[in-house]
């Protein structure tokens, strides 16, 4: 790496402007907390700033000052709103070699600058409606993951592509965006009703289920135990209260739809038994590797990794669950995943979320918090706590499984 002090020669506001620049976008890509400080905090300090950065889930405030002046008083704060990030992997690794360059020396701040705010470009057409098929495909996939029958996962795959849809009018349409979980459950409950009492017999929930598996806050909930661990307290806090209102909405919208479907008079047919072959799990694993990674919007030349990750992670946890029991296949899944991450930053010179986020995306306990918030609001008591005892336990077993995999490999970047 180049030296600092040629950057320095920069003045104090263009360095501050590229510093919060670069802020902005790792939050906006899904970077959490202790993540984001701390590589916002190493590149102020190559620029020759003092920086106090402080992250939560929709803002940050940062405090500069020049390193070179006298007074350890910060003297500029900048107060950030933002909406909450969703992970992009294209742009966070662009982000992140935008940043490289800079404090290299191969790249001025003013070119730097110009390349960050190049990433706003809205994706096109084409990658629009490829995220929209690939709602269907995860859908369907999770379908074949649970080892469903053929119509449960056709279902699955049919109305996951409906839900993308209506993410994607919801993209521009901030009321729709607001109300998109609990109109996409109503939605996913309502047609597998539909279809099991008039067509063909489903596995009602499993279907649900799969359907609305990427609204799932799965991985918020995960980042915010993670945070917590890392005492980000407050942005911890606000991430799971964040998580828990999805759950509540998509749990709110399950529950309208069945009551819409008992005042119909419609009884769904339960499937029996409707378990389809072995190697189904096999193609559905990588369906849906390939899905996450559109999802996640890595480059196309990150594809192969970002599916090899899926498939490692579930692998690992399957193949370990199976002889040590489930939560400590999840355990050896993520230490395994959170090694192999910190392995390849260290290598690549790259963010290891690459293989970080997809490795363990297939992982998080998305489904059984849903489905025990569920039974609390049905009533059922015993059985809500039971599950959410079941959520909590998993969470403790793939945060501890991470931070674990860290001390066996330990991180060199931030991201």
């Amino acid at each position: 790496m180049a030296n600092a002090d040629p950057i320095a020669r920069n003045s104090y506001t263009d360095r501050i402007a590229f510093v919060v620049e670069l802020a902005k976008r790792l939050h906006i890509y899904g970077t959490t907390a202790q993540r984001l400080e701390g590589a916002v905090s190493s590149v102020a300090r190559r620029l020759g700033l003092r920086c106090n950065p402080w992250s939560n889930p929709t803002g940050m405030i940062l405090s500069f000052s020049d390193a070179s002046a006298e007074s350890p008083l910060l003297d500029t704060t900048q107060v950030i709103r933002l909406e909450p990030g969703t992970t992009d992997l294209r742009k966070l690794c662009a982000a992140d070699a935008i940043a490289e360059d800079v404090m290299a020396g191969r790249s001025d701040l003013a070119a730097g600058s110009q390349a960050l705010h190049l990433l706003d470009r809205p994706p096109g057409r084409r990658a629009r409606a490829l995220e929209v098929l690939s709602y269907g495909l995860s859908a369907a996939s999770v379908a074949g993951l649970l080892r469903r029958g053929w119509g449960d996962i056709a279902v699955a795959g049919a109305i996951g592509v409906l839900i993308g849809a209506l993410h994607a009018v919801g993209v521009r349409r901030p009321r729709v965006q607001e109300a998109e979980e609990a109109l996409a459950a109503m939605m996913a409950t309502f047609l597998a009703a539909m279809v099991a009492t008039f067509w063909l017999p489903l596995t009602t929930k499993s279907v649900v289920i799969a359907s609305v598996i990427v609204l799932m806050p799965g991985m918020m909930l995960t980042n915010a135990v993670a945070e917590l661990s890392s005492q980000h307290l407050v942005s911890g806090t606000a991430r799971f209260g964040g998580a828990l209102a999805v759950l509540i909405k998509l749990t709110f919208g399950t529950l309208a739809a069945m009551q819409f479907v008992r005042l119909l008079g419609w009884h769904p047919h339960e499937a029996i038994n409707d378990q389809g072959p072995v190697w189904v799990e096999g193609v559905a694993l990588l369906v849906a590797s390939y899905a996450f990674a559109v999802l996640f919007r890595a480059d196309r030349r990150d594809y192969p990794l970002v599916m090899a990750s899926a498939c490692f992670g579930y692998g690992v946890t399957r193949w370990t669950g199976a002889a040590l029991g489930n939560d400590a296949g999840v355990f050896f899944g993520s230490v395994a995943v959170s090694a192999a991450s910190n392995a390849y930053a260290r290598w690549s010179n790259r963010p290891g979320a690459l293989v970080r986020v997809p490795g363990i995306v297939l992982l998080v306990p998305g489904s059984v918090s849903f489905r025990s918030l569920t039974f609390v609001l049905e009533r059922d008591l015993i059985l809500g706590l039971n599950t959410a005892v079941a959520v909590l336990t998993v969470l403790v077993a793939l945060v501890a499984g991470v931070l674990f995999g860290n001390l066996l490999i330990p991180a060199r970047r931030n991201l």
